[in-house]
């Protein structure tokens, strides 16, 4: 009411307003002259907080992400109140869109058994990769890109950007996943979808000299593959139709390293309780070497 008076006053005038309004002028003027309460001067100093998680997670991140990533900084504030002043901000999480489907399944070639039958819950990191590809629009033509995720932590192990579809785009993405993640790789299982790109002989000579195991989801199973399609999904939500337009594939490049450094490193997931991936590995797995800087 008083806000509605405030706006309106140099147009109609304070006492007419209030008498249309049956509102005393002296309600209106001791409102305006009142203090803020504690509630309004701690939602001052909680917005800028949301305001500056929203905006250092890539303007992603919904009222229960904002809440969770609060109360890891030792903010102590209730989620409706995150979900409330994330209204009145004029902030919201991204959503997801419809995925198209890039893979082109490969029938010449003699297909490995599905090893993982939709389990991507493996007792420790460098159990079991799953890995995927997409395409991105750019300005110069269409952009691939491949990623490799440890399905412990979801931890992105290696990734490659690509003009082109050719089995150099996934081979140099399990290249650096092989180097982030110091061998030895015997009983490490590699799980993809039927794409050419990772049945290629190339491709899986590459995983043979490692002593990976590879493994590839059935025929019409639109879950076989399902942690990397979702990773991919995030990708695609978070920061291509977020970010884009793209003017070219050095432009995604550098988008796509800062993104997956976020990922990795600061990204909060709640299957894995609410941290991030390298977090997750690292208090749960402290043997493990730490992450790569190129690549975390």
């Amino acid at each position: 009411m008083t806000r509605f008076i405030e706006a309106n006053r140099t147009r109609f005038g304070v006492e007419p307003t209030c008498r249309v309004l049956q509102v005393a002028p002296s309600t209106y003027y001791a409102a305006r002259s009142r203090p803020p309460s504690a509630r309004e001067q701690r939602d001052q100093q909680l917005s800028a907080e949301v305001r500056r998680v929203h905006a250092e997670h890539f303007g992603v991140y919904g009222a229960r992400k904002v809440w969770w990533q609060l109360q890891r900084e030792g903010q102590p504030v209730a989620r409706c109140t995150v979900e409330r002043l994330m209204r009145r901000l004029g902030l919201a999480g991204a959503v997801r869109g419809k995925r198209w489907r890039t893979t082109i399944p490969s029938d010449t070639a003699e297909r490995p058994r599905d090893l993982v039958e939709r389990n991507f819950h493996p007792p420790a990191p460098n159990r079991l990769w799953v890995a995927d590809l997409t395409y991105v629009r750019t300005w110069s033509g269409f952009a691939y890109v491949a990623f490799i995720i440890d399905a412990c932590s979801r931890f992105i192990v290696g990734w490659q950007a690509s003009k082109s579809l050719r089995s150099d785009l996934t081979l140099d993405a399990l290249e650096m996943a092989l180097w982030a993640r110091k061998g030895p790789h015997e009983g490490l299982i590699h799980h993809s979808d039927r794409g050419v790109q990772h049945l290629s002989i190339r491709y899986t000579e590459r995983l043979g000299e490692a002593g990976v195991v590879t493994s590839v989801g059935s025929r019409g199973d639109s879950y076989d593959n399902a942690l990397a399609e979702s990773v991919i999904g995030l990708y695609k939500t978070e920061l291509v139709r977020a970010r884009g337009p793209w003017r070219g594939l050095e432009d995604l490049e550098l988008a796509t390293l800062e993104w997956v450094d976020w990922f990795n490193n600061r990204r909060l997931f709640g299957p894995i309780g609410h941290v991030p991936p390298a977090e997750y590995e690292r208090s749960r797995y402290p043997e493990r070497p730490p992450a790569l800087a190129g690549i975390a």
